[in-house]
């Protein structure tokens, strides 16, 4: 599991509610998104699940949100 620098625990990854993202393709190229109950969020490649997620602290994950609906990501 690849994690900020608050650990996330295991469980809380396992039991998160995953949607697949909007901006994702038809071609499997797929993110998805979990809100966490730690107020983190995080993200992950449907392609290989087991690689696990990135997490990201609230603000963070509001200022890429952010970037991505701008388009200056």
């Amino acid at each position: 599991m690849i994690e900020g620098s608050a650990r996330v625990r295991k469980t809380e990854l396992e039991c998160a509610r995953w949607h697949k993202s909007t901006y994702s393709g038809s071609n499997n190229d797929c993110v998805e998104h979990a809100a966490l109950p730690s107020g983190r969020h995080a993200v992950r490649d449907t392609k290989d699940r087991t690689l696990g997620a990135h997490t990201f602290a609230p603000a963070p994950w509001q200022a890429f949100v952010t970037a991505v609906r701008d388009g200056s990501l």
